[in-house]
């Protein structure tokens, strides 16, 4: 199963990478909370520190948008780029089912938990080799 449509993993990571950044990376970096209100997240009195840890967020996840746009513009690197998006999804997977379980998050969070596994697996169908070499 793993890289069964390996020759469209280019078309898959760059389709990926744009939609991210667009929904994901840039709002998040530019106006964290007018993301957050959009997820349907209460927005605290004291705002301060959720712009700053919403900024870094947005950065960290613009990082991985470099990681994907190297790999889809020059073809180097191209499993790595795969294999950050395996950890990232993984671990996006386990803070959205935490928040689910201890009910601190929105429900658009908690949808969140399908969209995370379901890219987690286009990943494994789309991931640019058949075996993982670490």
């Amino acid at each position: 199963m793993l890289g069964y449509y390996a020759q469209y993993s280019h078309y898959y990571i760059t389709l990926l990478m744009a939609c991210t950044t667009l929904l994901f990376a840039l709002p998040i970096f530019i106006a964290p909370l007018a993301w957050a209100r959009a997820m349907r997240w209460t927005i605290p009195e004291d705002q301060h520190l959720a712009i700053y840890f919403g900024r870094c967020l947005g950065a960290f996840i613009l990082v991985i948008e470099v990681a994907m746009l190297r790999s889809a513009s020059t073809g180097t690197h191209f499993s790595y780029a795969f294999d950050l998006l395996f950890v990232v999804f993984s671990l996006m997977f386990v803070v959205h089912v935490y928040g689910a379980i201890k009910r601190i998050q929105p429900i658009t969070e908690t949808l969140e938990i399908g969209f995370w596994m379901i890219l987690f697996v286009l990943n494994v169908l789309f991931y640019p080799a058949t075996s993982i070499t670490l």
